[in-house]
């Protein structure tokens, strides 16, 4: 392992980044790149292609290199990876997906430096869970389930970490509600607005939230709902919107920018996902002041306080969630509170500068002699 002093230079991290959509993996990217301390690391990015997700991590200050990052090894990404490594000084290497973390591994045991990948799934992967065993990584996740079943899966406790995704409670927060989503999707402000935020893929479940509202729909006339976010599904449910009738009150708005401004347009976050980590979407939300209604997968549970700052159903309840969205809409007293006491939860459990500094703090660890230990790596 290399030895490095600190107090004479920054440390040299280079980020390898497996995907480019712009979802949930990329959004934590860069909001933790955005927060690790200028003076104390120096990044350098290797990504899969060039992209929108690129632009913004050179806007930050970032270098960013391009290569194949695949599934199975790849020779002109490990050639890269080491001249990288040696031409920028490498410290430490900070893998995010499973493609990404097999060539931080190759390059950590060809190079000798240590190498953390963060899991931002609900589980770890048998691919991630091989290069680990096979390459000696270290690991973070951000889910409660995956740590436990990397602890069952035999990782030392020493190797890995669970860091909780934060949001930035000051860029969320609660305010006056707006009328951004409204002229969007060409509705009359203040109208009551019910929104899915997230990828319209089948593992998100937007299917269900359409489902619902066409049930909600028929108690609350005057309510509309909104899918905020793009992807391979946005055909089809148009589709089944037109096919429903409910054209009129249902509303695909696409990829937003301003996402401060999507919750202050909101009056209720719903999300149907059929397989989750820790939605940061969800945790924006609270931070805004929002209720939410939600399936409870993955991570989901330890995100939300059940009839107090939202509420959770079963995979596939539509019944369910269609109720728990009239229940909420129907009492403004009810939604209220529970929009201040999610607020108070994302500040006190979910706050992105603690998320930053202990990630901050697990990759300067790696680089210290000595300082790698079982009580100060593995604490959950």
């Amino acid at each position: 392992m290399k030895i490095i002093s600190t107090a004479e230079r920054p440390i040299n991290l280079l980020q390898i980044i497996g995907g480019a959509i712009v979802g949930g993996m990329e959004t934590y990217v860069l909001r933790l790149l955005q927060r690790l301390p200028q003076n104390n690391f120096r990044v350098t990015c290797l990504c899969v292609c060039e992209s929108h997700f690129t632009a913004r991590l050179r806007d930050i200050g970032c270098s960013v290199h391009v290569t194949p990052i695949t599934d199975e090894p790849n020779w002109q990404s490990i050639q890269l990876g080491v001249s990288l490594i040696r031409a920028d000084a490498i410290d430490v290497i900070h893998a995010h997906l499973p493609n990404a973390h097999l060539l931080a591994g190759i390059l950590s045991r060809m190079t000798e430096t240590p190498a953390l990948a963060t899991i931002h799934g609900r589980y770890l992967t048998i691919r991630d869970f091989e290069v680990h065993r096979l390459m000696q990584t270290y690991v973070s996740v951000v889910a409660k389930t995956a740590y436990f079943q990397a602890l069952s899966l035999g990782i030392p406790v020493g190797k890995l970490r669970y860091i909780a995704n934060g949001v930035d409670t000051k860029l969320f927060h609660p305010g006056p509600k707006t009328g951004y989503l409204h002229s969007i999707v060409n509705i009359a402000p203040g109208t009551p607005l019910v929104g899915f935020i997230g990828r319209l893929s089948p593992e998100k479940g937007p299917e269900v939230f359409i489902q619902a509202a066409n049930i909600a729909h028929a108690k609350l006339k005057n309510c509309h709902f909104v899918l905020v976010g793009e992807g391979p599904m946005r055909g089809r449910l148009r589709d089944e919107i037109d096919k429903l009738g409910l054209g009129d009150c249902v509303h695909i708005a696409g990829l937003q920018d301003d996402m401060p401004k999507v919750y202050a347009s909101l009056d209720l976050v719903v999300s149907t996902s059929y397989s989750e980590a820790m939605p940061l979407a969800m945790i924006e939300a609270m931070a805004s002041g929002l209720p939410v209604i939600a399936t409870n997968v993955g991570g989901v549970v330890d995100i939300v306080e059940v009839g107090h700052t939202g509420l959770l159903n079963s995979v596939d309840d539509v019944k369910g969630i269609a109720n728990n969205i009239v229940t909420l809409m129907l009492d403004d007293s009810a939604r209220a509170e529970m929009g201040k006491a999610a607020r108070k939860r994302a500040e006190e459990k979910f706050e992105l500068s603690d998320s930053a500094s202990q990630t901050s703090e697990l990759l300067s660890s790696l680089i210290q002699p000595g300082n790698v230990s079982e009580r100060s790596i593995g604490r959950y």
